[in-house]
């Protein structure tokens, strides 16, 4: 498991932490503690991810096209 904090990962890290975590509970060789833990990590991750996504989908809505199509009135995303 990476010691990197949730909150600092991108979303591919996030997720493939998030499969990982999932893969250990799903192989029910882990201890009942360990596993309380790995569901409080997976939790987390989850919530990275979808955060991530929904400032993606925040981005992609932010562009707007002119008449031929083309890009116009975007503007940089400014995450917190």
């Amino acid at each position: 498991m990476s010691d990197k904090p949730v909150e600092e990962m991108s979303f591919e890290e996030a997720m493939k932490a998030l499969e990982d975590v999932v893969g250990r509970l799903e192989s029910g060789d882990v201890p009942l503690e360990d596993s309380i833990k790995l569901y409080e990590r997976g939790a987390a991750l989850k919530k990275r991810c979808e955060t991530k996504l929904k400032e993606a989908e925040e981005k992609v809505a932010a562009i707007t096209l002119d008449e031929s199509g083309a890009p116009k009135g975007t503007q940089p995303f400014d995450t917190p």
